[in-house]
């Protein structure tokens, strides 16, 4: 960072900042090794995102101070802000794998939550399907053997049972087909609205990065029209002691103690004629 700062502060200060993310990033993914419930996980994943994106646009920022200071720094010094821009891009990328790689899985970790009981509610329907099937098919009166029913009965009554539950299961298949649809529906307006909002937050890097040059020339222009200012003052007490001279020297033209100015001579008193006629 001392290096840096012989270069420009406002890399330095840059620099100094994506550090202490760095940093803060390495220590939030330590804790959330330690972390055991999924909500605080998904909460901490979704700091650790924030402070991604923090770094990013510093980032940006730096690469944009490296390109406006190409002209001024030589080839060496290029060259090596340029391998510590690489080395940054490097080091987040490796934090954005590493989150996505703990974000699967508590994805994962959810996917189990929701499948255990959908998979226990399966095997208690089927066997209250059976058990239905079964009081459906067989009554009281054919278990003791008194209103026996004709085989045709049953096989009548077996038909319009499959007939609803195959009518069950095609409006459970439509309520699925819907849920994704709808879902797939919101993946796409969750990833347009993810894309305007990388889109803002690049312009308003730029325009944040515009209002801090702009700060600078405005400083600068402040800086030379006050020198102007005192050139200018310093003309006009200049002009005011030469009109001072001049009125005092017509004033009082035998005031030895103010000297003549050059190409300004005194008034002359008499006039000598070289000859006088007769």
């Amino acid at each position: 960072m001392s290096l840096l700062a012989g270069i420009s502060e406002e890399l330095a200060e840059i620099d100094g900042q994506i550090s202490d993310i760095f940093r803060a990033l390495s220590n939030g993914f330590q804790k959330l090794e330690k972390i055991k419930d999924t909500n605080r996980q998904s909460r901490q994943l979704e700091e650790l995102t924030g402070k991604m994106r923090e770094c990013k646009r510093l980032i940006k920022e730096f690469d944009r101070e490296v390109k406006d200071s190409e002209i001024r720094n030589d080839p060496d010094t290029n060259k090596m802000l340029n391998e510590k821009k690489q080395s940054m891009i490097k080091e987040l990328n490796s934090y954005v794998a590493l989150k996505k790689q703990y974000a699967g899985n508590l994805e994962n970790k959810r996917s189990d939550l929701f499948d255990g009981p959908a998979d226990d509610v399966g095997e208690e329907n089927v066997l209250l399907a059976s058990w239905l099937q079964e009081v459906g098919w067989y009554s009281p009166e054919i278990a003791c053997g008194c209103h026996a029913m004709t085989n045709q009965q049953l096989i009548d009554n077996g038909h319009q049972m499959m007939d609803e539950t195959d009518q069950v299961i095609e409006r459970s298949k439509k309520v699925v087909q819907d849920t994704i649809n709808v879902g797939t529906e919101t993946a796409g307006a969750l990833k347009a609205q993810t894309e305007q909002m990388s889109r803002i937050v690049n312009e308003l890097d730029s325009i944040h990065f515009s209002i801090k040059k702009a700060s600078k020339l405005v400083k600068e222009i402040g800086r030379q029209v006050a020198t102007d200012r005192c050139i200018m003052a310093l003309l006009f007490l200049i002009v005011v002691g030469v009109i001072a001279i001049i009125i005092v020297k017509l004033v009082n033209p035998n005031n030895k103690d103010i000297q003549d100015i050059p190409g300004l001579a005194p008034p002359a008193l008499t006039r000598k004629l070289l000859w006088q006629p007769n």
